[in-house]
């Protein structure tokens, strides 16, 4: 339950002014009064693209010590902290590619601009920090959909009460507040730190 709790809320906070964010934006002022087609498709896109990060993290987990492993960990969620603060653009490009429906594009351009995306990398880092790569993968997924159904369905609306500034410094808080706790071999009773 931890992993699962754990993944939840960093991707949730993490993906607030992101670029797969912003996607869901112009997706859904895109193809409007096709929520629920734009909503499946983030949500099989996220799906696989954090199945296989989790389990790049298992992976890369099980090759390197658990001291060499605590420091990249702690040290990539300073990282993720530091670019956490960058705000995110999104090219129209990236959407323009892809003209197949509603489902399609959205399942084609979630999949791909999650690619090395903050979350995505966050995800490969929850891997290796758990054992549980199903709770990993269903925690930041679901992270992932807090955030993005929001996006869709209520898209500029949400956008004008929620200031993205001060949600990517409570993003790079919590992103810095797991890597020191990792770093310092602290555990709060949560075993976030317990490598």
């Amino acid at each position: 339950m931890e992993a699962f709790l754990t993944s939840l809320s960093m991707v949730a906070v993490a993906e607030i002014g992101d670029k797969t964010q912003l996607l869901s934006f112009v997706l859904a002022a895109r193809y409007r009064g096709q929520h629920w087609a734009i909503i499946a498709g983030i949500l099989l896109a996220t799906i696989g693209n954090h199945a296989l990060a989790a389990f790049s993290g298992g992976w890369l987990a099980a090759q390197i010590s658990p001291d060499i492993l605590r420091w990249i960990l702690g040290l990539s969620f300073l990282a993720f902290a530091a670019w956490a603060l960058v705000p995110d653009t999104l090219d129209d490009e990236e959407t323009a590619k892809f003209r197949r429906g509603a489902f399609v594009t959205t399942l084609i351009a979630f999949f791909f601009a999650e690619m090395g995306d903050k979350t995505q990398l966050a995800t490969i880092a929850l891997g290796a920090q758990y054992t549980s790569l199903l709770a990993v993968t269903m925690g930041t997924t679901l992270g992932m959909m807090v955030a993005n159904v929001p996006a869709v369905l209520l898209g500029e609306k949400l956008a004008q009460r929620f200031t993205l500034n001060k949600m990517r410094f409570v993003a790079a808080a919590l992103f810095a507040a797991f890597g020191l706790l990792i770093l310092f071999k602290i555990d709060l009773g949560l075993g976030i730190a317990g490598l």
